[in-house]
């Protein structure tokens, strides 16, 4: 089974981040993106094509626009597993290494699926031709379904670890039944339950050449380009009608501090509230706010100093803002309580100019033609501007404050989550607390299949 790497959003993430400093940060001017060539085939598949004349090398990001946010209720994981069945074979990636001289990745974020292949120019049409059968040809037997579910939840169940269970429960303790309250790639108990007909559902569903768009970058005329996608891509066929984006909202967050019981060394905790969306304008000023947020957590509480982060999860309809750090058990109750203070006070005043984050450069960049094709493919997911040389110091301390008061006003729900010894734990949080053992999930309100007749 091709392995799925997380390494494609890491890199979607760093690049996000470059680009969010570049263009904001008061002291540098950014250039603008070079808007793509658009084409479309007949069969409504887009294309964003850039030629970088004399480059050897070749990127094609096809982007799948329907990703776990679709997943099933109570099966967690199908996209994903349909990610798996495009390229079920780990010889594939090695014949792209070996062959192509490129990499093959696929990952699956709850707003898409996202299939990259690199390699040389020249061998354009075999890079096309593993997109065409990884699409047309997705094996979908009893046989290859079961093969990769087990593989998916050995794979699940090897990385699991406290800090995952910690991210899983307060998402799922800020969301409920969301989408976004469930992981992206599942769980063992939730993949589990996935068969065939589900993956075949999903497949006829969003696997069809309207939902689609695909980003080239390289050394290829376009031409030549559009002959090999004509012939190799143009079978795939359109879907009777795209799925729309369109889910129940969710609802309140309990104020209770969820006490996951699970001895360990150090303390996993963890506070959420409800974010913005991937298309929202403030989003920048969102990831300006975690980095200071974070600073000041870690000036109020030492023992954070390497341990604690403050993340912006951005996504197509909503996301959410997560503290999280790892601290010795004497320090949870410390660090909930200095965490919400930071938050109060962001909203009560503006951050000085010197809290405002710098540049941020990072060895674990994504290549040039990456940046580009993510930043392309973001804005036709996500209905983005286009970028723009923008002037300096468009997110200002003000920008800051504002944003603060969105996400962390006095009407904005709060969810935390603490996992670790309950013996140690209880007395120091306090009476509120909700306690629960590790493995076990919240039951969901009965409700009657009918209502009840009036008498």
């Amino acid at each position: 089974m091709a392995q799925i790497s997380n390494k494609t959003a890491v890199f979607a993430t760093l690049a996000a981040l470059a680009l969010v400093i570049v263009a904001y940060c008061p002291r540098v001017n950014a250039q603008p993106t070079p808007a793509p060539e658009r084409e479309q085939l007949l069969n409504g598949l887009t294309i964003l094509y850039g030629n970088r004349a004399g480059d050897p090398n070749l990127l094609l990001k096809l982007r799948i626009k329907s990703g776990a946010a679709f997943d099933l209720a109570g099966k967690a994981g199908s996209m994903a597993l349909l990610a798996d069945a495009m390229f079920p074979e780990s010889t594939t990636q090695e014949y792209v290494a070996e062959q192509l001289g490129g990499r093959l990745e696929v990952s699956t974020t709850y707003d898409s699926i996202d299939v990259t292949i690199s390699g040389k120019s020249s061998d354009l049409e075999r890079m096309v031709e593993l997109l065409r059968s990884a699409i047309l040809n997705v094996n979908l037997s009893a046989e290859s379904v079961a093969t990769l579910r087990e593989a998916r939840i050995k794979q699940l169940a090897e990385k699991s670890s406290n800090a995952e269970t910690a991210d899983r429960a307060v998402a799922a303790r800020l969301f409920g039944s969301y989408p976004y309250g469930t992981p992206a790639q599942g769980t063992p108990e939730t993949v589990a339950k996935i068969d065939r007909a589900d993956l075949m559902l999903a497949r006829e569903r969003f696997l069809n050449a309207e939902n689609a768009t695909l980003a080239v970058v390289g050394g290829v005329e376009k031409p030549r380009l559009m002959r090999a996608l004509r012939q190799l891509l143009g079978p795939w066929q359109k879907g009777d009608r795209i799925v729309p984006a369109t889910f129940r909202q969710p609802g309140g967050v309990d104020d209770r501090v969820l006490l996951i019981d699970q001895p360990a060394t150090n303390v996993e905790v963890r506070l959420a509230v409800r974010g913005l969306s991937r298309s929202d304008p403030d989003l920048m000023a969102a990831s300006f706010l975690a980095h200071i947020a974070n600073t000041r957590w870690q000036a109020a509480v030492p023992e954070l100093a390497t341990t604690s982060y403050v993340r912006v999860d951005s996504h197509a309809l909503s996301g959410l803002i997560v503290f999280a750090a790892k601290v010795p058990p004497a320090s949870a109750a410390k660090a909930i309580a200095a965490a919400k203070k930071v938050m109060t006070t962001l909203t009560e005043s503006a951050p000085p100019e010197s809290e405002m984050p710098g540049i941020v450069m990072s060895s674990q960049m994504p290549p040039p033609e990456m940046l580009l094709a993510s930043a392309w493919l973001d804005a036709e997911t996500y209905k983005l501007p286009a970028a723009t040389s923008g002037g300096p110091g468009r997110v200002r301390p003000d920008d800051i404050r504002r944003v603060a008061g969105r996400l962390f006003g006095n009407s904005a729900p709060l969810a935390i989550v603490v996992l670790g010894s309950a013996s140690e734990l209880q007395t120091q949080l306090g009476y509120k607390i909700e306690l629960r053992s590790v493995g076990t999930e919240p039951k969901p309100p009965i409700t009657p299949a009918f209502p009840p007749k009036k008498p």
